[in-house]
């Protein structure tokens, strides 16, 4: 350069002396940084599916072959009484170390180990010789599912923050598919493997394993620009409020209470609903229909409320609808089981949405990764105990009652605190 030019770019800073275009190279459609961009937020989509996806066929694939387990390792009742419930203890005693594992390893990072924890445990939980190691065997493939359970809304947060609502409606709705699959699949696949449970059952480490590239890409991978880390041990800021103790967060507790009751209400109709309309005369099958009728409904439903639920500053509106609707669900259950059992399977099909609403509001009152990770791993943590007992009162109060006005009466009361619940967590507040 001439001194010339050197005397006029020292007097015009701000002047490009070139003939291209002063536009930065990141805001270019076709530069290097816009499309890794592109590549990353594409790559962090099909992990959050497949993560999605594996999230509950550790549990749903084991029911439809319970019989044939317990005969092959001779399994007491009481044992398979222990497998039915160990999920929701499992989520709430290992999901409250996903926070620790997320600052010393990252969410993605900590997520890939636990889809390698979930791979392990599938493949060797069918090929258990007793039933001690079975169950074992099983609360290792839980594990897995419980640090994902607690950082999945992290990652959303942390990757695509102005989008929280949208892609939780997606994984959520991936992981109703998920469960629907292993439900209806895994009898099949043990057909196809000449009636052999085990290998029928373990199939479905394959789907696992499947989703522990796309992690472990994304953990070797700088975050996305512009993104916050997730740290919750970041220093203290003097430009933003310090950290919030979350015991003493009246939100925190609100979205707990909520997250809680719907999760109990959503294994009282796992275990309870096929029983309840075969006792009011309906067969096995049409139960059986009804049941997984709740089920699918969650797979469009589940995208489309957490995408508007997304875009709204206040979610208490759609806690109160969805909270109606399994008023009126539960009502209908009470007064005539068999009068209208689609329309009753119907709402209650729309009051178990309240899950992945419950998810959206944990990425929205957070107000950055490292504080969704801690919100998370708190309302998870808290809320899963507090489901464990909904479903063992109702069997209790179904025994002495010898009927199911009563057991519908308590479920109608837990509804009621729930849609009070979902009214203060679905405020517009964050989280620090």
């Amino acid at each position: 350069m001439s001194k010339s030019e050197l005397n006029r770019h020292a007097s015009h800073p701000g002047q490009n002396t070139s003939n291209t275009p002063d536009t930065p190279l990141s805001t270019s459609p076709t530069s290097p940084t816009s499309r890794t961009s592109r590549e990353m937020r594409g790559l962090a989509v099909a992990a959050l599916v497949l993560a999605a996806l594996n999230l509950r066929p550790g549990v749903t694939s084991l029911g439809p072959v319970l019989e044939e387990v317990r005969d092959s390792l001779s399994m007491s009742g009481t044992l398979s009484g222990v497998l039915t419930s160990i999920p929701a203890a499992c989520f709430a005693l290992i999901g409250s170390a996903a926070p620790a594992l997320a600052r010393r390893y990252g969410a993605a990072g900590a997520i890939a180990a636990a889809g390698t924890v979930l791979t392990a445990g599938l493949a060797l939980r069918p090929f258990a010789a007793n039933p001690a190691l079975f169950v074992a065997l099983t609360a290792l493939s839980l594990a897995g599912i419980a640090i994902a359970n607690v950082l999945l809304p992290a990652v959303v947060k942390e990757r695509f923050p102005d989008r929280v609502g949208t892609m939780t409606g997606l994984y959520s709705m991936a992981l109703n598919v998920g469960a629907s699959s292993a439900a209806a699949a895994t009898v099949p696949l043990t057909e196809a493997f000449g009636g052999n449970w085990r290998y029928g059952l373990g199939a479905w480490s394959i789907l696992a394993a499947m989703a522990v590239p796309p992690w472990l890409a994304l953990a070797r991978r700088r975050r996305p620009p512009g993104a916050e880390p997730v740290n919750a041990n970041a220093p203290y800021d003097p430009q933003h409020p310090p950290r919030v103790r979350l015991s003493r967060d009246r939100t925190a507790w609100a979205l707990t209470a909520y997250f809680g009751l719907q999760a109990g209400s959503a294994y009282i109709i796992i275990g309870w609903l096929p029983q309840i309309f075969r006792d009011a005369g309906l067969s096995a099958q049409t139960a059986g229909l009804l049941f997984s009728g709740t089920s699918l409904l969650g797979v469009p439903l589940s995208f489309a409320l957490s995408a508007m639920a997304g875009k709204l500053r206040h979610q208490s509106g759609i806690a109160a609808a969805i909270g109606a609707c399994g008023l009126a669900g539960f009502t209908g259950l009470w007064v005539d089981p068999a009068a209208a059992p689609w329309l009753w399977a119907l709402l209650l099909g729309v009051a178990n949405c309240s899950f992945p609403l419950a998810l959206t509001m944990i990425g929205m009152r957070g107000r950055d990764g490292a504080a969704v990770v801690r919100l998370s791993g708190f309302v998870q943590g808290f809320g899963y105990l507090l489901a464990i007992p909904g479903p063992v009162v109702v069997g209790v109060l179904y025994d002495r009652s010898d009927g199911w006005r009563l057991p519908l009466a308590f479920i109608l009361l837990l509804t009621l605190v729930q849609i009070a619940a979902g009214l203060l967590a679905g405020r517009n507040r964050q989280i620090g």
